[in-house]
């Protein structure tokens, strides 16, 4: 999960059961699968072996007569149809994000033996285009990282924080519709066995990505005897009781974890971009900056909100420390402040686009677990965390919308347990402001026996197939490939 950030979770005890009763293997499974009726798809970048179609699931698993939605899914059939051994759900990040386009994309870069071995199976969720989506009608003010993400004034104040929490919960209850309140990571998990079923297939192998990671741990916590081979690529921390909370909240150790190599990069002799002589100049010269635009903002016009102040330089920090790719522009920013120069061209998405992040984000992290009412706690856990991480400034413990949402959640977040088939490959980077080796580690604990755990000494978010290792990737593939898997957690330089 590149940009939407770190949100998400669910129900069950250890047992596994959720709500309702689980849907038993069908006996039809491949009359389920040629009701998916698979066509051309929309969209110019796209493989043309790439096909869609569309699935419709219950709205609401407890009433599985009652209304649909539909999901739009996508796949490239596999290459070597003599080596098929199933389908590989490519599962997204977010919440908020789509696999839809990522058989074309994404599922290109696989190894030759991993797409002979599968269809590569994309799908957008829930809520997001083009499968039935949700909108919150959010002004365009509050369609900023810095309104979603709750970054405190200058003084440290929340109150700010507070009102834009209330004003867009009251607009997604007010626009969200009745599909607002069945977005969760426990109808996410149930779609993907509904999608498994119309498949045909019995068993499924998936690659969950960011927020993808604990969608699969869900799915294979709900539905252990029909997982193949499971690949969880840069992990979220499966909290128990607030795993969203957990993730928003460890970002302050994500950003403590990588700004160092930021700052190595940005001090290096011979980068056209260099800010400082020293590694240990770019901390405090990124402290100052961002307290001198606290108090004189620039304009930035095309922008969200339309002035580059101190919080939205922490914003473009956060989003820059994904991957070390985009250093050089948080670079360019910073030297564009210091020296007056005009601005780079603002990156704000259109409104349509950050509409729909933003109704299936808020949706799913709020759905998933209770979030604090109290002021209080907010308030105290700001000023904690901008004394121990003035990087971050408070907002990881900050109220985001969930703090006013107006429901409360369906059933408690799922337990992760070792309960299962040891199936599962845990690929992690050691360096990942999103999600940081110390939740990682929470999620390797949760499922014990049935993962083993590949950490890449690497930097960066997405380590499979992108910011990891040789020989983590060379691992992933061979699971994937052959389901050889080491026999112990093994450590990738």
């Amino acid at each position: 999960m590149k940009e939407i950030t770190k949100s998400a979770a669910l129900i069950a005890a250890a047992s596994g059961i959720v709500f309702g009763v689980l849907t038993p293997l069908s006996a039809s499974a491949a009359d389920a699968s040629s009701a998916l009726k698979w066509g051309a798809c929309d969209g110019n970048r796209l493989d043309p072996r790439q096909q869609c179609a569309t699935l419709k699931v219950p709205m609401d698993y407890a009433r599985p007569d009652g209304p649909t939605v539909d999901l739009a899914l996508s796949r490239i059939p596999a290459e070597k149809p003599s080596a098929r051994r199933g389908a590989l759900l490519l599962i997204p990040g977010g919440p908020g994000g789509s696999s839809l386009d990522d058989p074309s994309d994404k599922g290109q870069k696989l190894p030759q033996a991993v797409r002979n071995t599968y269809d590569l199976i994309g799908y957008a969720p829930r809520g997001n285009a083009p499968s039935t989506t949700t909108s919150c009608g959010l002004a365009h003010r509050d369609l900023a990282l810095t309104a979603s993400r709750p970054w405190p004034a200058p003084d440290g104040s929340i109150d700010g924080n507070l009102a834009t929490a209330r004003r867009m919960a009251s607009a997604c209850a007010r626009n969200g519709g009745e599909l607002m309140r069945h977005i969760s990571t426990v109808d996410n998990a149930r779609d993907v066995d509904s999608i498994r079923a119309a498949l045909g297939e019995r068993k499924l192998s998936a690659w969950g990505v960011s927020y993808g990671t604990y969608v699969g741990a869900v799915y294979a916590q709900l539905f252990p005897g029909r997982t193949d081979r499971i690949v969880l690529d840069s992990n979220d921390n499966p909290d128990p009781v607030n795993p969203e909370r957990a993730w928003v909240k460890i970002t302050e150790v994500g950003v403590e974890d990588n700004f160092p190599e930021f700052a190595k990069w940005a001090s290096a002799p011979g980068n056209p971009y260099r800010l400082a002589d020293t590694a240990g100049e770019v901390r405090p010269l990124f402290l100052r900056l961002a307290a001198r635009l606290d108090r004189e903002p620039i304009p930035w016009p095309g922008a969200n909100p339309e002035e580059l102040n101190g919080n939205v330089l922490r914003q473009s920090m956060l989003n820059s420390l994904y991957d070390p790719d985009d250093y050089p522009a948080l670079a360019q920013l910073i030297l564009a402040a210091q020296k007056g120069t005009p601005l780079p061209a603002p990156q704000t998405p259109p409104d349509s686009v950050a509409q729909a992040m933003t109704a299936v984000g808020a949706a799913t992290i709020c759905n998933d677990a209770a979030w604090p009412r109290s002021t209080a706690v907010y308030e105290k856990g700001v000023a904690k965390s901008r004394a121990a991480y003035p990087l971050t400034a408070g907002m990881p413990r900050n109220a985001l919308m969930c703090a006013a949402w107006p429901w409360q959640p369906k059933q408690p977040p799922v337990r992760i347990t070792d309960r299962g088939p040891s199936n599962v490959l845990l690929v992690q980077n050691e360096r990942d402001v999103a999600t940081p080796l110390s939740g990682a580690l929470k999620m390797r604990e949760a499922l014990g026996r049935r993962a083993v755990m590949v950490t890449n000494d690497s930097t960066g978010h997405d380590a499979y197939l992108d910011n990891g290792t040789a020989c983590g990737d060379a691992t992933a593939s061979r699971f994937l490939a052959t389901g050889e898997r080491p026999r112990r957690d093994v450590y990738c330089r």
